[in-house]
């Protein structure tokens, strides 16, 4: 198969996710990775026998760069995108695709006067307990979805958040758990359920006085099929409890799946506690098949390095999608309903009020705060 050339921005602790990804995949030529620390960067570089810069457009033009993963900070996912865009090359964003719709479409808007594709990790959609949901709901198994949910229930200490100095600030990190720990858990649900057309939440700070950004959010949804929905998200519950996405329908039958038990997982600090599995399946004549798919899907969850496996699987599926010239399985669009998502919340706490879709980008800096 044809392979193209790939770099990295941002060598931090999800950095080297993406560059042992990009070294082992056969679409991927890593090439380069660049930084805003010179020291920090070179050892990255080395680290994986790439070439070390400090600034994306001439690591762009000098390498030949093709296809590029972002994994800065998220406010600057749109600054090295657009100039990645610009450049003609294809870009993969960690996820969530930025911290504002304003950042979302200035990516999605380069990528389109480019020609050029965007993907957004989401590596949870490739667990097969979540796929299998995502079917389910496809094939009609429940009828007509009518009622979802998402409870995430983690724990960030103070040694998590003074471990980069862009954590816990609305400038540095864009937001708290809707941002940076949710992200996952309500793509999942809007995969899942489809267009959203009203929204009506809070956040709050309940127990990190020391940063800035929400620990906790809440938030009912209707859906545009006429679904309900509710998430609640923290980062309170010690040691981290679970991150669950269920789904009922119409028929009376309901299904989900955990994709996070115990202490989260966070990137360069820790492991995978629990494997992912549905543990809610009452589809008529499949209510047996539950414990055979946690016994399978456990088994082959421990065989595995979690942690490395699904962002190779989905770093390789889009150079594959890239080198075919299709959308990659989680295009740019699909991120930005995250985004949109976030900033619902942020703006009806702000305004007191539901916040109807779909929403158009605001001016400024952080004025859905």
């Amino acid at each position: 198969m044809e392979a193209i050339k790939t770099a990295i921005v941002g060598c931090g602790k999800v950095g080297h996710l993406h560059a042992k990804a990009l070294s082992r995949t056969p679409e991927s030529i890593f090439v380069a990775a660049c930084g805003r620390d010179p020291v920090r960067t070179e050892k990255f570089a080395s680290a994986y026998n790439v070439k070390a810069y400090t600034d994306v457009e001439e690591m762009i033009v000098r390498e030949g760069v093709q296809a590029l993963t972002i994994c800065t900070p998220h406010p600057l996912h749109a600054f090295h995108a657009v100039k990645a865009a610009k450049a003609g090359v294809h870009i993969l964003i960690e996820k969530p695709l930025a911290s504002s719709l304003k950042d979302c479409d200035a990516i999605l808007r380069a990528a389109i006067e480019n020609d050029v594709k965007v993907g957004m990790i989401s590596q949870r959609r490739f667990y097969a307990p979540c796929a299998r949901v995502k079917k389910a709901i496809e094939d009609g198994k429940l009828g007509r979805p009518i009622l979802g949910s998402v409870a995430m229930y983690g724990w960030r200490d103070e040694a998590y958040y003074r471990s980069d100095p862009w954590r816990g600030s609305w400038q540095g990190e864009g937001g708290g758990v809707l941002v940076n720990q949710a992200p996952h858990q309500l793509d999942l649900l809007q995969w899942y359920l489809g267009p959203i057309e009203e929204l009506f939440g809070y956040w709050a700070n309940l127990n990190h006085p020391y940063i800035e950004v929400e620990d906790t959010a809440v938030a009912v949804l209707r859906f545009k099929n006429g679904a309900l929905g509710n998430i609640v998200v923290s980062n309170s519950q010690n040691p981290a409890l679970y991150g669950r996405v269920y789904v009922h329908g119409s028929n009376g039958a309901s299904i989900g799946v955990q994709t996070d038990g115990g202490a989260m997982f966070i990137a360069g600090m820790s492991s995978i506690t629990e494997p992912p599995i549905n543990d809610l399946w009452t589809v008529p004549g499949e209510e047996d098949l539950l414990k055979r798919w946690q016994k399978e899907d456990s088994d082959f969850f421990l065989s595995i390095n979690p942690v490395e496996y699904y962002h190779q699987l989905q770093i390789s599926e889009f150079l594959r999608a890239v080198i075919a010239g299709r959308d990659s399985a989680v295009p740019g669009e699909e991120g930005r309903k995250t985004v949109e998502i976030f900033e619902a919340l942020y703006r009806s706490q702000r305004d007191r009020k539901p916040v109807k879709f779909p929403l158009t980008s605001e001016l400024g800096a952080h004025t859905s705060r």
